[in-house]
């Protein structure tokens, strides 16, 4: 397994974000800690120059597994399951937008909080009923180009969508696409999951990303979280992408990513 951090490539009100600001200047101290890659929060693709955000990735040996779209939720509220349909397509859209940029850069597209909330008056099993539909055009729509979706179960303070691995399974049963599958995070697995270890084992191959931060969403290490047992277990299942750091930047951007990156290589030298 690889190790990669969140950058965003524009400003974002969003916190675990770690990396915001100046992109060539972030690239650069992301690959000079010792990162293997760095996944990308993109709000809009056509926001980027992707030449000269390639070119920049490149010069640093640096790999993009995954892109990061829920800043289309936090700065402009676009949601599968909005109660209006034209911001429904409006996500919709805006997440297909992803898949030539995801295609290009060999990474995966996630799903966070873009599939929204139930909005007051609309029924949950409503709701559901747009997330699938729109996860079905989504995956139909990325399988020509080789490219995956992978949705983050979230804890229950954020949506009343999916919170856990056994919810995100029978989502990706009612999807019905290969290229669909999940994203965990150890931060919302601490809040909804009896089990991180056991979650993740029963999640098995359909986990597509893997995001750490510890108990209080700072880096790995600086909370309770057992990250040997949890990374062994991951371990367990065969994956073999990357493990990407998600937290707040605390105590700074930098000092955080260079423990997390101490901590994660050391536990990671020890399990696999």
């Amino acid at each position: 397994m690889k190790l990669s951090i969140v950058l965003s490539t524009h400003a974002a009100r969003f916190e675990a974000v770690t990396f915001k600001g100046d992109f060539e200047a972030n690239v650069m101290r992301i690959a000079s800690y010792g990162y293997d890659g760095v996944e990308l929060a993109v709000r809009d693709p056509r926001l980027v120059n992707v030449e000269e955000l390639e070119t920049i990735i490149r010069q640093h040996n640096l790999k993009v597994p995954a892109i990061g779209t829920g800043q289309a939720w936090g700065e402009e509220n676009l949601s599968f399951t909005s109660n209006d349909p034209a911001v429904r397509r409006a996500a919709i859209e805006r997440v297909k937008s992803h898949i030539p940029l995801a295609r290009r850069l060999g990474a995966l597209v996630i799903l966070g909080l873009i599939r929204g909330v139930t909005p007051p008056g609309q029924s949950h099993t409503q709701s559901m009923a747009y997330l699938v539909e729109a996860l079905q055009e989504c995956a139909a729509a990325a399988a020509i180009d080789g490219v995956r979706f992978a949705l983050e179960p979230l804890n229950r303070y954020e949506t009343d969508l999916i919170h856990t691995v056994e919810e995100g399974l029978r989502l990706i049963e009612r999807v019905g696409a290969a290229n669909f599958g999940l994203l965990l995070d150890t931060f919302h697995m601490n809040i909804e999951e009896p089990s991180l270890e056991e979650s993740i084992r029963i999640a098995g191959k359909h986990i597509f990303h893997f995001h750490v931060a510890d108990s209080n969403r700072w880096y790995p290490g600086a909370g309770h979280l057992d990250f040997v047992s949890i990374l062994s277990a991951l371990c367990e299942t065969g994956y073999t992408g990357y493990v990407s750091g998600e937290f707040m930047p605390y105590p700074d951007a930098d000092s955080s990513a260079q423990r997390a990156l101490k901590h994660l290589r050391a536990v990671l030298n020890q399990v696999c």
